[in-house]
């Protein structure tokens, strides 16, 4: 009889543990830790997370390096089997060329001035024309074939560029990872209480790993997912698109693009875009998840014209990410906003943002 009180009071824990707790996503539960007052705990905290995601640069920048350098060595060996197959094109290609020059086709001219009825001038044309075109196909096989090899060896030196580039910014992120882990270390050493912080940071990065990286991830895909029907909204709400000659400017405001992405995801019914002099801030906070993302949009013309955000700064339950963190969600996930998929015909050529409007510029592209 006294089965469901226990039933009542089991389903109570429950609640009231997923009241005060996060749910990952596959289901594990893990306590949201508390962001401390002190600024000295809170920036110990925010080295331990940068050096948890400047890692994953590494990891990154090493696995990346490793794909380069085998595509780089298929590449030459690529290279030397075109240089092979190209050698006999070229031989011959300039057995052709030396031909012209050197008058060897003038017997076709003689062979022709020399028929006397139509039959034999159809045969001799005929044998031109083979000739002809075995030599023009000859000429553009080998003219397409050193193309090929001239595109090849231009990727191969820009391989070569990247991955001096990569291991030069992988030597410059292990150093940013030796002084931040010195610095925590140090932190460690003068901590009245050691064990107590080490936990706490421990307990921060399991959290980060396994929600705050999933949910930050989440906003942002959600983000690029709803940017992609932004050319529909802002044609289709009147007032927005105003066209003066050969311009066309865009005004949206606040309200309106918050709006918009309300209309596309619940998620947003807690997350807000504010507008301020050149900077673009959005932040909510769900439960025990507070995020805060600023940054900025710039004009890019390759590999299409576009304006994209760039993320300056990225805040997780007032800790700030690190860049590597900001870059490769950049890289990730496309926040861009591409004029032309509105009017085919125009380029967008300035980006302004003020108090409550973001103002585009767009030019006729010729």
């Amino acid at each position: 009889m006294r089965r469901p009180k226990y039933h009542f009071i089991i389903l109570c824990m429950l609640l009231t543990l997923l009241l005060y707790s996060s749910l990952h996503p596959h289901g594990i539960i893990y306590a949201d830790p508390v962001v401390p007052l002190d600024e000295e705990t809170r920036q110990m905290l925010e080295k331990s997370l940068s050096i948890v995601e400047i890692d994953s640069e590494i990891e990154r920048i090493s696995q990346r390096q490793t794909e380069m350098a085998i595509e780089q060595d298929q590449l030459e060996i690529e290279l030397l089997q075109k240089r092979n197959q190209i050698k006999d094109k070229q031989d011959r290609a300039g057995a052709i060329v030396r031909s012209y020059y050197m008058g060897e086709r003038d017997f076709l001219y003689s062979a022709f001035l020399s028929v006397k009825n139509i039959s034999g001038l159809l045969i001799i044309y005929g044998y031109y024309e083979i000739i002809m075109n075995n030599d023009k196909e000859v000429l553009n096989t080998y003219q397409s074939e050193y193309v090929d090899l001239q595109i090849m060896q231009k990727k191969i030196a820009q391989n070569s560029v990247e991955l001096d580039e990569m291991k030069h910014n992988l030597i410059k992120q292990r150093e940013r990872v030796l002084a931040l882990q010195q610095s925590v270390d140090g932190s460690l050493q003068t901590s009245s209480d050691p064990e107590a912080m080490q936990k706490m940071m421990n307990e921060f990065t399991l959290y980060w790993e396994n929600v705050g990286l999933y949910e930050v991830k989440r906003h942002f895909r959600a983000l690029s997912s709803a940017m992609k029907d932004l050319p529909e909204f802002v044609q289709n709400t009147k007032g927005i698109i105003q066209a003066k000659g050969s311009t066309y400017t865009i005004n949206i405001t606040e309200d309106q693009l918050n709006s918009f992405l309300r209309s596309k995801d619940d998620l947003f019914n807690n997350f807000s875009f504010h507008f301020d002099n050149d900077v673009i801030s959005a932040s909510g906070k769900s439960g025990g998840i507070s995020i805060t993302i600023e940054g900025n949009y710039n004009i890019v013309n390759d590999p299409e014209n576009g304006i994209m955000f760039h993320v300056s700064k990225l805040i997780f339950n007032n800790l700030e990410l690190p860049d590597t963190t900001r870059l490769a969600l950049e890289e990730e996930f496309d926040l861009g906003f591409y004029p032309q998929k509105l009017i085919s015909f125009v380029k967008a050529t300035d980006v302004k943002i003020s108090t409550n409007l973001l103002h585009i510029i767009l030019k006729l592209s010729m």
